[in-house]
């Protein structure tokens, strides 16, 4: 009965929060609209002025002659209805791009995720459990190393040890499926094409979070039921694995919301400057063309992975500190 009820108020929880989605896409795309269209210019803006006549066809065609509100009234009932409009460079519905490119920034960033915690949280933990030690001092230098560092930086370093001189690792592309369909075709993989982007887009987030856990556990090891259990006679493993970590992780699950906003607007730079197909590429050169379809396309999807992630952080809560209660 107890997990009954525990069950649905998470569920209510959800809920709520998934209607909040709603009010917080509205907000981002109003943003993005009118400061968009603040910008001096427009998307048919060229050093080589078109002809009058085709600069009023294009802007009849996309509704850009419309005064400013009824474009963006325009906008909000055409987005509620799933159609985010054409693009202005290509002529592209701005759906179909994100859909043929959504999954790559997905196998980015998750593996982005991956990496950042099951490196973060090792090294932390193994720092913490050797205080003062050689790996303590090894894991501040690589937390220090890696929150100092950006992506960027990273990646242009990475390029030119591994890549350039070593020949280990390529750099152009994607090594991955680039459609949902193409998973089961071994084809398409190409591990060399995707260590270097993951490792760019995931020091930092790996440098955060092993400080992160560091502190967490010398936080929990220092804790009285910790000290008991060692009295009892546990075994150092099972005190570490099932009382320590559980405890410790809390802090930990906090900021993977933050990280992983950190690493959606990271794929920005590290898809551009390893040229993967992946929807960050798509609004670099959205916003520099001035496609201003693309842009709030690309953009309120950005919005919805930052607050689906944000939600999951928030339900993972329950699972690690059963304590937890939503209301």
């Amino acid at each position: 009965l107890a997990a009954s009820v525990r069950l649905n108020r998470m569920a209510t929880y959800a809920i709520r929060r998934l209607l909040w989605v709603i009010p917080v896409l509205w907000a981002v795309a109003t943003l993005t609209f009118f400061l968009m269209h603040a910008v001096p210019g427009g998307p048919f803006t060229q050093d080589k002025k078109l002809p009058d006549s085709v600069n009023a066809a294009l802007n009849r065609r996309y509704h850009f002659d419309e005064p400013l509100y009824k474009q963006y009234g325009y906008y909000l009932w055409n987005a509620s209805h799933g159609d985010l409009g054409l693009s202005v460079k290509g002529d592209h519905e701005v759906t179909e791009v994100i859909r043929r490119t959504w999954f790559v920034t997905f196998q980015l960033g998750a593996l982005g995720l991956i990496a950042a915690a099951v490196v973060g949280m090792v090294l932390g933990t193994l720092s913490a459990l050797n205080h003062n030690g050689p790996l303590d001092y090894l894991g501040v230098a690589f937390a220090t190393v890696g929150a100092s560092v950006p992506s960027f930086i990273m990646g242009s370093f990475l390029v030119i040890f591994f890549a350039i001189n070593l020949s280990w690792f390529k750099v152009l592309g994607w090594g991955g499926p680039l459609q949902v369909s193409d998973i089961f075709d071994s084809s398409v993989y190409d591990w060399r094409k995707v260590v270097i982007p993951v490792i760019s887009i995931s020091a930092l987030p790996a440098a955060f979070i092993a400080r992160v856990t560091r502190a967490s556990v010398l936080e929990v090891l220092n804790q009285d039921y910790i000290r008991t259990a060692r009295a009892k006679g546990l075994a150092e493993q099972r005190v570490v694995l099932r009382h320590t970590l559980k405890n410790a992780m809390i802090p930990v699950l906090t900021v993977m919301g933050p990280l992983a906003v950190n690493l959606v607007t990271g794929s920005f730079i590290v898809e551009t400057m390893f040229s993967i197909p992946g929807v960050g590429r798509e609004s670099i050169n959205a916003v520099t063309a001035r496609d201003y379809n693309t842009i709030m396309g690309t953009t309120l999807f950005y919005a919805l992975v930052v607050t689906s992630a944000s939600l999951l952080v928030d339900l993972a809560y329950a699972v690690v500190d059963p304590r937890i209660r939503y209301r």
